[in-house]
C-alpha cells in the first residue's frame, strides 16, 4: 500500500495544439481524480480567466434596442447581436471607444471600424450590418476588460448617455472546453485516471496559457484555505475569555495590488447587489476587503444574501471582509 500513497499525477502532456485549440493530458490520478480535477479546471477555465468585450453602443438618433434605422438591412437588435460577436484583444485594463461611420450601400464588417492603439479586433471578417441605401451608418462603442459574463442589467445601472444601449458581455475568452477521463495502469492496479482536456480560445490567450492559469488559479485557491486561523483557535493553558486578551494582530496577507483594482461590476454578484455597492461609492474589490460584514449590512439594500454573495465572490480570489 506504501506505493499507492506516493504516487504523483504527471504534468501536462501536449497531445495536439494550434494557436486556438488545444489538448491535453495529465495520467497517473488516483481512481475518480480525474473527474474532479478535469469538472475543477474546466469551471475555473469559463469563469476566471479575463478577457474584453464591447459592452456598450451608441448610435445616432436611437434611443432604445427596438428601433429600425432607414437605410439599414438589420433592425437594431440584429445589429447588436452581431457586434456582440466581435472579439476583442485590449493590452490596458481602461476601457476603449471604439467608432464606425461608413456610407452605403456596402457591407459593413469588424475591419471597419476605427481602433484606438490599445485595442486588436481578432476576427474583422465579423458581419455587423449591411447598409442598403446612400445613407451614413454611425456607431460609438465601449469595449473592457473583464470576468465571466455580465448581463447587461448590470451596465445598465453605470451613468451613461442618452441613447446609449448596455449589451450582454462574455468576457470569458473561451469559445469551449471539455474533458474526457479514461482508466490507465499505473504499477498493478488498472483504475488510475488519465484525464484529456480540450480547450478552443478566440485568439486572445493560448489554449496553454488558458490551461497554466487555471492550474494556478486552482493553487492559489487551495493553498489560501490551508490550516486554520489563529485567531479562531485557543491557547494552549488558556481559558476562552483569556485567549482574546494577549490577541496580537494579523499580519495582512500579501495580495496582488491589480486584484485589488477589480471593479466589483467584474465580480458577477447581482443586479441588486451591484447598485447597492455603487450607491455606497464601493466600486473595487480594494474598497470592498477594508469593510466590515457589519459596514456592509448597513448599506441600504444589502442583506444577508447579498453578503454570502459578496464573501463568495471574493473567496474566488482568496479575499475575504476585514476581520
Amino acid at each position: 500500500m506504501s506505493d499507492y500513497h506516493i504516487v504523483l499525477p504527471s504534468k501536462p502532456r501536449v497531445v495536439s495544439e494550434s494557436e486556438r485549440s488545444g489538448t491535453y493530458e495529465i495520467d497517473g490520478l488516483y481512481p475518480g481524480y480525474g473527474y474532479t480535477l478535469g469538472n475543477s479546471l474546466r469551471r475555473i477555465i469559463l469563469s476566471s480567466l479575463p478577457g474584453a468585450a464591447i459592452t456598450h453602443v451608441k448610435i445616432p438618433s436611437v434611443s432604445h434596442e427596438f428601433s429600425t434605422l432607414e437605410g439599414v438591412k438589420e433592425d437594431i437588435v440584429t445589429m447588436l447581436l452581431n457586434i456582440r460577436k466581435i472579439r476583442l484583444k485590449i493590452l490596458t485594463d481602461e476601457a476603449q471607444t471604439i467608432t464606425l461611420s461608413l456610407k452605403g450601400p456596402r457591407v459593413v464588417t469588424a475591419a471597419d471600424l476605427k481602433l484606438p492603439g490599445q485595442v486588436e479586433v481578432l476576427n474583422p471578417e465579423s458581419y455587423i450590418a449591411e447598409i442598403t441605401g446612400k445613407v451614413t451608418l454611425s456607431l460609438e462603442m465601449r469595449a473592457e476588460r473583464g470576468l465571466g459574463y455580465i448581463p447587461k442589467e448590470a451596465h445598465q445601472k453605470e451613468r451613461v448617455e442618452v441613447g446609449t444601449i448596455a449589451l450582454d458581455a462574455n468576457f470569458s475568452p473561451i469559445r469551449r472546453v471539455n474533458y474526457e477521463v479514461e482508466n490507465m495502469r499505473v504499477g498493478d492496479r488498472t483504475d488510475f485516471n488519465r484525464l484529456r482536456v480540450l480547450i478552443e480560445t478566440d485568439g486572445t490567450l493560448e489554449p496553454r496559457t488558458a490551461l497554466e492559469r487555471s492550474i494556478e488559479t486552482m493553487i492559489q485557491q487551495l493553498k489560501a484555505v490551508v490550516g486554520f486561523k489563529e485567531e479562531d483557535a485557543i491557547e494552549l493553558g488558556k481559558l476562552p475569555s483569556e485567549a482574546h486578551l494577549g490577541e496580537r494582530p494579523e499580519k495582512p496577507a500579501a495580495v496582488d495590488s491589480e486584484v485589488l483594482k477589480i471593479r466589483t461590476t467584474e465580480l458577477s454578484l447581482p443586479p441588486r447587489v451591484e447598485a447597492a455597492l455603487d450607491n455606497a461609492s464601493i466600486r473595487t474589490v480594494g474598497g470592498l476587503v477594508r469593510k466590515r460584514e457589519d459596514d456592509l449590512l448597513s448599506i441600504e439594500g444589502l442583506g444577508q444574501k447579498g453578503l454570502q454573495d459578496i464573501k463568495r465572490s471574493l473567496s474566488n480570489l482568496g479575499l475575504t471582509l476585514r476581520q
